[in-house]
């Protein structure tokens, strides 16, 4: 049995430099087993034959598009049987929320070293589940795979970061500031221009438990993560129902005001407010009865229009490595 196997994506941006480093470490540790794929439809080999030297656990290393792949074909291939190993992920995106979330930070490598001790030793207690959250958008196919939704205004601005500001060079905390504050600019005095997001969408969006809400909204996420952006979390009261954390604000003073109270005390995604709603659900449907409205999974476009919602349901549980036990 090998301790860790690692799928690496030599075309991710934080590999083009790191990856001889990363190379380097495999090589001298023999408790890890690599694989490279440098296009998605490779991850289906990578997990096969990654199955054969059954390793302890799974670690991810790429951007958002390959985590998400790995995700999606690891639940989908059934390349582990019943008992996939606990994945992990190293923080060489450009969000790295799922990274985050799992208590991955700093830079890559050091952090690959954590993981081979913790596999050496008590792995169990460094184990969590969580469940993914599976779309599908009337296209054919199997559903993908994710752990983060951001639609309405949010996923404007996470395009409006990545096709206008990550071009300039920037670090990406630098490239984020820019983009939320540009954000927030156009929420704000609701301007429109070229160089500025579109903050706002409308939407229906049905719960299959509580009913649906109709309108126009600066943000809307689903998430399976315990953190969200900016270090908040997201609660839906005491006995939730459905494993899909929702929320929603509302494109009106109301709402613009109470998300940012919440967020500048730290607690947004925690309480309802005026003009900001959570659930706790096990399937969403977002629709766009007027425009095509964007909605973005772990990096990837998906759009909801007349006709072709969009359908999240929760999954089973899947076993995450957590850094910190």
């Amino acid at each position: 049995m090998t301790l860790v196997a690692l799928i690496s994506n030599p075309r991710s941006t934080g590999n083009k430099a790191m990856l001889p480093a990363v190379r380097d470490y495999c090589a001298r540790n023999p408790d890890v087993f690599h694989y490279e794929v440098e296009e998605v439809h490779q991850i289906a080999d990578a997990l096969r034959a990654i199955a054969l030297v059954k390793p302890r656990v799974l670690v991810i290393n790429g951007g958002d598009g390959t985590v998400q792949a790995t995700l999606t074909e690891l639940y989908h291939g059934g390349h582990f049987g019943k008992t996939p190993p606990p994945v992990a992920v190293l923080p060489n995106g450009k969000t790295n929320l799922i990274a985050l979330d799992l208590g991955a930070r700093g830079k890559p490598l050091p952090t690959l070293d954590r993981i081979v001790e913790i596999a050496r030793n008590d792995l169990e207690s460094h184990i969590v589940v969580r469940q993914l959250i599976a779309l599908s958008d009337g296209e054919d196919g199997r559903p993908v795979l994710g752990m983060f939704m951001g639609g309405a205004g949010l996923a404007e601005i996470i395009l409006y970061c990545r096709q206008k500001i990550y071009p300039l060079g920037l670090p990406n905390s630098i490239s984020h500031f820019i983009a939320a504050i540009a954000g927030l600019f156009t929420m704000l005095f609701g301007l429109t221009a070229k160089f500025l997001p579109i903050t706002r969408s409308a939407l229906r969006i049905s719960y299959f438990q509580k009913g649906e809400l109709n309108g126009s909204f600066l943000v809307v996420m689903v998430t399976t993560l315990e953190k969200l952006l900016l270090g908040s979390r997201a609660d839906s009261g005491p006995s939730p129902t459905g494993h899909l954390k929702f929320i929603a604000v509302e494109h009106n003073r109301a709402g613009l005001t109470t998300m940012l109270i919440d967020t500048l005390m730290g607690r947004f995604g925690t309480r309802r407010g005026r003009g900001v709603h959570l659930a706790r659900e096990d399937m969403i449907r977002i629709d766009s009865d007027r425009t095509r409205s964007r909605v973005i999974l772990d990096g990837e476009i998906f759009e909801a229009s007349a006709g072709k919602p969009i359908i999240l349901r929760s999954t089973d549980p899947v076993p995450f490595l957590r850094l910190a036990a």
